[in-house]
């Protein structure tokens, strides 16, 4: 451990300047996940890593498992029980539900000003696109769905589950892009996002500005 620290863990200098603490009133509005209930600050923490490394419900816990600095920036030991991928599913599940995640954004944006990571000293406004499986619907389909209503024959249907009637088409430099847009204001210095929203594809970057 003190050779992780001394080649600069990441996980511990966020330790060091974040107190976790902040979180768990806002946490503890979820009922704690699992058949034994965890610490759902505990659990917040563990989705931090999920999107500090990239990792999928499966290679969390697996990770969790293997390495020395995910069990340090967690607060357990080798021999404490590690949530399983179903409970970090189900406890992300439950905090979007409940709409916990905008307030948990709020709050850590809170923190970072506190500790003068966002500067103010301007911002950058720029939107990406995510991509979602092409449908293969007929024009008529389509034409109702544009309208934001379902076709009536998919009533009932496996194709009323499994068809995505919210994600649209939209063209950049030649390019057909079908799904989403993350709208994004980030802060010029530290380029920490203070600001997002989600829309559908079509929807042109100057419409998120406000």
């Amino acid at each position: 451990m003190e050779k992780l620290s001394k080649q600069g863990d990441p996980l511990e200098r966020l330790s060091k300047t974040i107190d976790w603490e902040y979180f768990r009133s806002t946490m503890e509005k979820m009922v704690n996940a699992g058949p034994k209930p965890y610490d759902p600050l505990l659990m917040f923490k563990i989705l931090i890593l999920q999107r500090y490394y990239n990792l999928s419900d499966e290679q969390i816990e697996y990770q969790i498992l293997d390495r020395l600095s995910f069990c340090r920036f967690l607060g357990i030991s080798i021999n404490d029980r590690v949530p399983d991928e179903k409970t970090v599913w189900d406890f992300r599940d439950r905090l979007l539900s409940k709409g916990l995640d905008k307030e948990l954004f709020e709050l850590f944006g809170s923190l970072l000003e506190k500790h003068g990571l966002i500067a103010h000293e301007g911002k950058i406004i720029d939107a990406s696109f995510v991509e979602a499986p092409r449908q293969r619907n007929s024009r008529e389909d389509n034409k109702t769905i544009k309208e934001g209503q379902t076709p009536e024959k998919w009533a009932g249907t496996p194709k009323e589950r499994q068809k995505d009637t919210d994600a649209q088409w939209t063209k950049k430099n030649n390019e057909n892009h079908y799904g989403y847009k993350n709208h994004a204001k980030v802060d010029n210095k530290h380029k920490f996002i203070d600001s997002y929203t989600t829309t559908d594809a079509s929807v042109h970057d100057s419409q998120a500005l406000g």
